[in-house]
């Protein structure tokens, strides 16, 4: 078992991760400022509130603790946020990932499993979109995680003794079956999210941006891909760096692509409460189609996805929100 560092663990795809490695017998610890995490989201090892830009407390975590690996969660994620105030994304997404390596390189910390996202694409020219696919992001938070791959690539050049694994995430989504742990934010952007807690009625209407895209039905499509499913995609790269692999990059979702239209027939399905839906305008930085081909992780790391079904992800989320809703009142 391995000592795993975790930027980040107490948000929602990096706690999944945190819960994924505690049952696997992994010693964690959580390194978070809790801007949007929650310390209850940890649920195995310790958390050690702290910012990424403060370097001397973040080099004196990774330190005591003396990590085998770390994994990086710790970013800015909201792509429309990222177009209004792209400042804020690069000086948090790119510039704290260089301070993180630089603290990596200077206690050698040799492996690294970083956070990022098929918005490295762009407007992909082929779907379902490849690893050896152009990089062309169309939106700042995009451009973000493109620059953090591009610092791993040249390091891992110009190191023998770091190797890193880059996963580009599509569509998340999903809870702990459990119902533990899941989605918290206090103004959620995800479609999945947005339209249960529209459900619940929390909002009173789900926006759907855009009905004229070029797609069957004119709303974009994506791949979802449940949270813990991502999760093992997470363990499966640990294992391949813990067994001396090399560095790569590979797309995690299903292969398949689900319309927003798709996405609200099934949320209203799984919760039989008819929402109401209101048509808006597109939003900047939004792709038509993102859909991934994942053959590689599954060819190379042995990754077999539990929960590829869209009811599923929406069911496990549902049951989430009921479980945070009365956590919240509480």
């Amino acid at each position: 078992m391995a000592r795993i560092f975790v930027t980040g663990g107490a948000g929602y795809i990096g706690s999944h991760v945190v819960k994924a490695l505690g049952e696997a017998g992994h010693t964690v610890r959580t390194y978070d400022n809790l801007s949007t995490g929650n310390r209850w989201a940890v649920l195995f090892g310790d958390l050690v509130e702290g910012d990424i830009a403060d370097r001397e407390t973040l080099k004196r975590a990774i330190e005591a603790f003396r990590p085998d690996a770390v994994m990086h969660f710790a970013a800015f994620i909201e792509v429309a946020e990222s177009v209004r105030n792209p400042l804020k994304y690069y000086r948090n997404n790119p510039a704290n990932a260089l301070n993180l390596l630089e603290v990596l390189q200077e206690l050698a910390v040799p492996r690294f499993i970083f956070s990022s996202t098929a918005a490295v694409y762009g407007t992909p020219e082929t779907i379902p979109v490849r690893e050896s696919d152009p990089l062309c992001p169309i939106n700042p938070y995009g451009a973000s995680k493109m620059l953090v791959e591009r610092f791993l690539a040249d390091l891992s050049f110009a190191r023998d003794d770091f190797s890193y694994v880059a996963l580009r995430y599509f569509n998340v989504a999903g809870a702990d079956a459990q119902s533990r742990i899941g989605q918290c934010y206090k103004n959620p952007t995800h479609l999945i999210t947005r339209a249960l807690k529209t459900a619940l009625g929390e909002f009173p209407k789900l926006q759907v941006f855009g009905t004229d895209y070029p797609t069957q039905d004119g709303t974009c499509i994506r791949d979802y891909i449940h949270v813990d499913d991502l999760a093992s995609a997470h363990l499966a790269a640990l294992d391949h760096l813990l067994a001396g692999g090399g560095s790569d990059i590979f797309n995690c979702g299903y292969g398949r692509g689900y319309s927003v239209r798709d996405v609200v027939e099934s949320a209203k399905r799984i919760t039989g409460i008819d929402f109401t839906v209101e048509e808006a305008p597109r939003r900047e930085g939004d792709p038509a189609a993102l859909v991934a081909d994942s053959s590689r992780i599954t060819a190379q790391l042995g990754w077999t996805p539990r929960f590829a079904d869209l009811d599923v992800i929406i069911r496990t989320a549902w049951d989430w929100e009921q479980v945070l809703k009365r956590k919240l009142v509480s």
